[in-house]
């Protein structure tokens, strides 16, 4: 590992580490570099400011987590791992979501779950001859239903299982992305015969 991904991990580590007591609109720099015991001046070598430390904690730690669960076997395990990392960083997403970074957790919400679903619509619409803005649409439409309850779920306390919530996210969506996708797919052969 470089000395350079090295000091960003010292970073994060401290500012996660003061999110759990500060919220995070009242942690500055100097805090985080007196934490790990660097200066200011490496701390702008490596960020521009506390924003971009945050989505890059969530980038690297979160959303690379799940680059291999983006197949219609694996989607579930990849939903898990999202509810998981957020339940084993608890104060830190809590602390984002109750703060004016929470628009950090929303593009990592959206983003690691983008990317998860769409890699299953691709999947299952291989061989299918569907528009891409309709792929983008299908997906687009269950990226924001999927935040929305994870959203949900941590304003609520975390209280239900991840396992629970994703059984019903299974049961609805099973089945659901092929008849969508076939439907587009029939759409677009109407438009073709029309033409």
């Amino acid at each position: 590992m470089s000395s350079s991904h090295l000091t960003k991990k010292a970073l994060a580590a401290s500012l996660k580490q003061i999110m759990r007591h500060v919220p995070l609109n009242k942690i500055t720099v100097k805090h985080i570099v007196d934490d790990c015991g660097l200066n200011r001046q490496t701390f702008y070598y490596h960020f521009k400011d506390i924003y971009e430390l945050l989505g890059w904690i969530y980038q690297t730690e979160a959303v690379d987590a799940i680059a291999g669960e983006r197949s219609y076997s694996t989607w579930t395990i990849g939903f898990y791992k999202i509810f998981k990392y957020i339940g084993e960083n608890k104060a830190f997403c809590l602390n984002t979501l109750h703060s004016l970074a929470r628009s950090h957790l929303d593009a990592y919400l959206y983003s690691v779950t983008n990317e998860l679903i769409m890699g299953v619509v691709n999947e299952v619409s291989c061989g299918m001859r569907v528009e891409e803005a309709d792929k983008r649409f299908l997906t687009n439409f269950y990226t924001l239903a999927f935040a929305g309850l994870v959203i949900e779920w941590m304003r609520d306390g975390m209280k239900e299982q991840p396992e629970v919530i994703i059984g019903k996210l299974s049961e609805l969506m099973e089945g659901n992305f092929v008849r969508a996708l076939r439907r587009y797919e029939r759409k677009a052969a109407d438009l073709i015969d029309r033409d």
